[in-house]
Protein backbone atom coordinates (compact mmCIF):
# COMPACT_ATOMS: atom_id res chain seq x y z
CA UNK A 1 0.00 0.00 0.00
CA UNK A 2 1.31 3.40 -0.96
CA UNK A 3 1.26 5.94 1.84
CA UNK A 4 0.70 9.21 0.05
CA UNK A 5 -1.06 12.19 1.57
CA UNK A 6 -4.66 12.63 0.45
CA UNK A 7 -4.62 16.35 -0.34
CA UNK A 8 -8.02 17.81 -1.20
CA UNK A 9 -6.76 19.44 -4.40
CA UNK A 10 -5.65 16.00 -5.59
CA UNK A 11 -8.76 14.24 -4.32
CA UNK A 12 -11.13 16.75 -5.96
CA UNK A 13 -9.21 18.40 -8.83
CA UNK A 14 -12.48 19.37 -10.54
CA UNK A 15 -13.34 21.53 -7.50
CA UNK A 16 -10.02 23.36 -7.20
CA UNK A 17 -11.54 26.80 -7.86
CA UNK A 18 -14.59 26.13 -5.68
CA UNK A 19 -12.36 25.00 -2.81
CA UNK A 20 -10.44 28.26 -3.06
CA UNK A 21 -13.64 30.33 -3.19
CA UNK A 22 -15.26 28.53 -0.24
CA UNK A 23 -12.13 28.86 1.89
CA UNK A 24 -12.33 32.64 1.58
CA UNK A 25 -16.11 33.02 1.81
CA UNK A 26 -17.37 30.29 4.17
CA UNK A 27 -16.00 30.06 7.73
CA UNK A 28 -17.47 26.58 8.30
CA UNK A 29 -15.85 25.26 5.12
CA UNK A 30 -12.51 26.80 6.14
CA UNK A 31 -12.78 25.10 9.55
CA UNK A 32 -13.47 21.72 7.93
CA UNK A 33 -10.67 22.29 5.42
CA UNK A 34 -8.17 23.06 8.20
CA UNK A 35 -9.33 20.10 10.30
CA UNK A 36 -9.03 17.80 7.28
CA UNK A 37 -5.48 18.89 6.54
CA UNK A 38 -4.45 18.57 10.18
CA UNK A 39 -5.77 15.00 10.48
CA UNK A 40 -4.52 14.12 6.99
CA UNK A 41 -0.98 15.13 7.95
CA UNK A 42 -1.25 13.13 11.20
CA UNK A 43 -2.41 10.04 9.30
CA UNK A 44 0.41 10.40 6.80
CA UNK A 45 3.02 10.77 9.55
CA UNK A 46 1.64 7.67 11.30
CA UNK A 47 1.51 5.61 8.10
CA UNK A 48 5.11 6.46 7.22
CA UNK A 49 6.32 5.80 10.80
CA UNK A 50 7.47 9.39 11.28
CA UNK A 51 5.15 9.44 14.30
CA UNK A 52 4.18 5.81 14.89
CA UNK A 53 0.91 5.05 16.62
CA UNK A 54 -1.13 1.96 17.43
CA UNK A 55 -3.54 0.49 14.89
CA UNK A 56 -6.66 1.55 16.77
CA UNK A 57 -5.62 5.20 16.89
CA UNK A 58 -4.64 5.14 13.21
CA UNK A 59 -8.03 3.65 12.32
CA UNK A 60 -9.81 6.35 14.32
CA UNK A 61 -7.82 9.07 12.57
CA UNK A 62 -8.62 7.58 9.17
CA UNK A 63 -12.34 7.48 10.03
CA UNK A 64 -12.25 11.13 11.10
CA UNK A 65 -10.44 12.07 7.87
CA UNK A 66 -13.06 10.21 5.83
CA UNK A 67 -15.91 11.88 7.70
CA UNK A 68 -14.40 15.33 7.08
CA UNK A 69 -13.80 14.49 3.43
CA UNK A 70 -17.43 13.41 3.01
CA UNK A 71 -18.67 16.60 4.62
CA UNK A 72 -16.39 18.73 2.43
CA UNK A 73 -17.48 16.85 -0.68
CA UNK A 74 -21.12 17.43 0.16
CA UNK A 75 -20.46 21.17 0.49
CA UNK A 76 -18.61 21.19 -2.82
CA UNK A 77 -21.55 19.51 -4.54
CA UNK A 78 -24.12 21.92 -3.07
Amino acid sequence: MSHVPHELAEEFPEFKDKIHDLKSSNAHFLKLFDEYHEINRAVHRAETDIEPTDDLHLEDMRKKRLHLKDEIFSMLNA
